[in-house]
């Protein structure tokens, strides 16, 4: 039950994509929390896994730029349809979020239901294979992730809605053929949710290393016990996030 060097190096490469979908979820993260559109990541990796299916439908590559190209395109359509349903009923915001997850979601099912290795599939794109991932698949979330992180330091908060739902779309498009749904929800939420009671100077680094704890004991601990490793890393991070906020200050401090 113990973890041996060559199992380390065989999740090195899952836990470098880790890393890159922290590198720019933790940041969004903070700003969804401060918006409170919480479900916008669930709704918008839903709508570009729905696009990886659509293309999927039309026996191309799982990781050829056509799929890529497909997810990109559905959650940058999610993206100005959010933006414009916030711009013209605000105050149902998060519903409206709510009801477009719901429908890429069951969208999905529905395209999937005659294809006899779709529940497999749609597996696939919630849990996510993480432990799969090779080092040729970092290449684009890498350069991706310095544009994202790039355009969120130098625009700040002048990026404004639209902006804001377009390098989320671009976020999440590269995040959720790497993790899967549920870890890009739980790498954007979690660690902002452990660390709102502390002052503002301290909840970036305090996020980051959340994430970054969580999905190297959910990676070690998968290999040692042979369980789901992006299912693990989601618990790893939600109990690490409950001790991070245990121990800090008793009320949150206002939003920056």
């Amino acid at each position: 039950m113990t973890a041996q060097p060559s199992d380390l190096l065989i999740v090195l490469p899952a836990f470098l994509a880790g890393l890159l979908v922290l590198a720019t979820h933790v940041p969004l993260g903070a700003q969804v929390l401060k918006r409170g559109i919480v479900f916008i990541d669930l709704a918008i990796a839903q709508i570009a896994a729905l696009g990886v299916i659509v293309a999927g439908m039309g026996d191309l590559d799982p990781q050829g730029w056509m799929v890529q190209a497909a997810a990109g395109v559905a959650a940058m359509l999610g993206a100005v349809l959010l933006t414009w349903t916030e711009r013209r009923w605000p105050e149902v915001q998060e519903a409206q979020i709510g009801v477009l997850f719901i429908l890429a979601a069951t969208g999905g099912l529905l395209l999937l239901a005659h294809n006899p290795h779709g529940g497999e599939h749609l597996r696939d794109l919630l849990a996510g294979q993480i432990l799969w991932v090779r080092y040729d698949q970092l290449v684009f979330p890498a350069v991706a992730a310095v544009l994202i992180i790039g355009l969120l330091g130098v625009m700040g908060e002048r990026i404004g809605r639209l902006g804001f739902y377009l390098v989320f779309a671009l976020a999440v498009t590269v995040s959720v053929q790497l993790v899967g749904v549920y870890l890009v929800f739980a790498s954007l939420i979690v660690p902002s949710l452990g660390v709102r009671n502390y002052p503002a100077r301290r909840r970036l680094p305090l996020a980051y290393l959340i994430g970054i704890g969580g999905y190297a004991v959910g990676l070690v601990l998968s290999t040692w016990f042979d369980l789901p490793s992006g299912a693990l890393i989601v618990w790893c991070l939600a109990l690490l996030a409950i001790v991070v906020h245990a121990f800090g200050p008793g009320r949150s401090p206002a939003w920056d």
